[in-house]
């Protein structure tokens, strides 16, 4: 299976923990994980590769020039390598036909062969749009676009051999040139008005699940979704928002999960790598 990840130095650690989720919940799987980047440092990328090795599998450099949505709005949470993912499929092998991807601030806690096989059809992207995102407010901002739904951006299914027929990167360049006082969450915005009726909806549920509702998810099932419920089906648990499971300070429900494969990716890395 084919992952795909962007991120900068500061996304290293919560990196390595879900990856460790990812290979410890799908032990007989093997991984290529292609690391989209423009400023880590080899060592750092040496040491990914040799923690990827340890659970039996590879990690893959994909260098993106420097100078790449460089003007691009940003936030402080939000690092220009957001925009990466949408352009991946003009910087990965023309040899891969789909890659999945995969924000850092995830747990996959449950095989995730259904999603990653799941037929796209002529969808170029598979992705779920949250109970909690209002249509109403996303298709005013990024009027005259249509947003049927507004989907996250975290998990993509990304269907590649469609997207290099039908996406020129010109689109993507000119729209948030032409938007950027309107992007709130920038590439999810570029996603969602570019493509948004591109894109195959999957149950947030079971691949996308937004850790700060679980209440939430629970009273509008009717108490089905509980907390054996949610640890037996959902496959891919997303820690959305500012408040991260690996700061110091949060209280959230998933805490105690998340910082027990925080601890078992620490112990997988060998000492003299633990600063890489």
């Amino acid at each position: 299976m084919n992952i795909l990840v962007t991120l900068d130095s500061n996304y290293l650690t919560p990196l390595r923990t879900m990856l460790c989720s990812l290979f410890m919940n799908n032990p007989e799987e093997h991984f290529t994980v292609y690391v989209m980047h423009s400023r880590l440092k080899p060592a750092e990328v040496a040491a990914l590769q040799q923690f990827a090795g340890l659970f039996g599998s590879e990690l893959a450099e994909v260098k993106v020039d420097a100078g790449c949505f460089q003007d691009a709005p940003v936030l402080l949470h939000y690092p220009k390598e957001m925009y990466y993912r949408l352009l991946a499929y003009t910087l990965l092998p023309d040899s891969i036909e789909r890659i999945l991807y995969l924000d850092p601030d995830i747990l996959v806690i449950n095989p995730i062969a259904q999603l990653y096989h799941l037929d796209l059809g002529g969808h170029l992207y598979a992705a779920a749009h949250h109970f909690t995102a209002s249509r109403a407010i996303n298709q005013l901002r990024l009027s005259p676009y249509e947003i049927p739904h507004y989907f996250n951006s975290g998990v993509l299914l990304m269907n590649l051999v469609l997207q290099r027929e039908r996406i020129k990167p010109q689109q993507i360049y000119s729209f948030v040139d032409r938007f950027r006082m309107r992007l709130v969450m920038p590439d999810q915005d570029v996603l969602n008005a570019l493509f948004g009726n591109q894109i195959l909806p999957i149950d947030e549920k079971l691949y996308n699940y937004d850790a700060r509702y679980y209440r939430l998810y629970r009273l509008l099932s009717g108490g089905v979704w509980d907390m054996r419920h949610v640890m037996e089906h959902t496959v891919i648990l997303h820690f959305c928002g500012k408040k991260k499971p690996w700061h110091k300070d949060y209280r959230g429900r998933f805490h105690a999960l998340y910082t027990h494969y925080a601890h078992l990716a620490e112990r997988a890395v060998p000492p003299r790598l633990r600063n890489s």
